[in-house]
């Protein structure tokens, strides 16, 4: 099995992992009840898609 002939140095290792990066979800407003939703995605506050009910969101409960 072949053997690197150098090891790579931290600074090698840091500039490839530079372009690891977490990319920040679009999010856009559902046109019924302007809550914040992923986009083609059903709102998962009213439970609606493209003006159609897709599901039914249960309210929870209030604690007293």
């Amino acid at each position: 099995m072949a053997l690197p002939k150098r090891r790579h140095s931290k600074t090698r290792q840091a500039k490839r992992r530079t372009h690891w990066k977490l990319s920040v979800p679009t999010v856009v407003d559902c046109p019924r009840c302007h809550a914040p939703r992923l986009p083609h995605h059903v709102c998962p506050s009213c439970g609606f898609y493209n003006g159609r009910l897709v599901l039914e969101v249960k309210e929870k409960e209030k604690k007293e």
